[in-house]
């Protein structure tokens, strides 16, 4: 049984991490270069059933609706906790922050983590962590929710494109270990953006 890190599935991608204006071209990039890692049998979490039938993931049209410049605000006395997985795997992260925003008329917040171990690394030490609900969770989306991969703001803002959210490979096979979204990043809200769910 192969198991996943979080920050290794999309560790060659910087779009998204540092982007500060809304870019469609660029999240049209995005999905494109995400469906040439799903149709690869090399680095597809697809089943061999799954694999063998794909053409593209679902998404959501591109919107600069779901593009937010969100405050950033550090939480530095957080302490380490161990993060429930869909596996009994328990991996180390930290709250290092929290990202308050509006989007469809509804204020919102989310919190933002690191991997304390992955930041041990010199590579993955400016990574943060986006994982959320939202209301079309469990509907026209993944039930486990969907992630975001971001990089540490160098200020008080910092730029979220859900257009570049995508699902825990867990959607696709049941094989992974992928980190269950905290209760706390439940938005009251539909998100209809990034990648939708994989089968009905």
């Amino acid at each position: 049984m192969r198991f996943i890190l979080l920050f290794v599935f999309l560790v060659s991608w910087s779009f998204g991490f540092s982007q500060q204006k809304f870019d469609a071209a660029a999240a049209k990039k995005y999905q494109q270069k995400l469906n040439k890692e799903y149709v690869d049998p090399k680095t597809s979490p697809l089943e061999a059933q799954d694999l063998a039938a794909f053409k593209s993931l679902n998404f959501y049209p591109v919107s600069e609706k779901y593009f937010v410049k969100a405050r950033f605000v550090r939480t530095p006395k957080e302490k380490p906790f161990q993060m429930k997985t869909s596996t009994d795997r328990t991996p180390i992260f930290i709250k290092y922050g929290e990202a308050h925003f509006e989007i469809n008329g509804k204020k919102c917040k989310l919190n933002l983590y690191q991997d304390v171990v992955s930041a041990r690394n010199p590579q993955y030490k400016n990574d943060l962590f986006l994982p959320f609900f939202d209301e079309t969770s469990g509907k026209e989306s993944y039930t486990g929710g969907k992630y975001i991969d971001l990089k540490i703001p160098k200020g008080n803002t910092i730029a979220i494109d859900f257009n570049t959210s995508y699902n825990p490979y867990c959607a696709y096979n049941y094989r992974y270990s992928c980190p269950k979204v905290p209760l706390e990043n439940d938005l009251k809200v539909a998100i209809r953006a990034g990648v939708k769910k994989f089968h009905d």
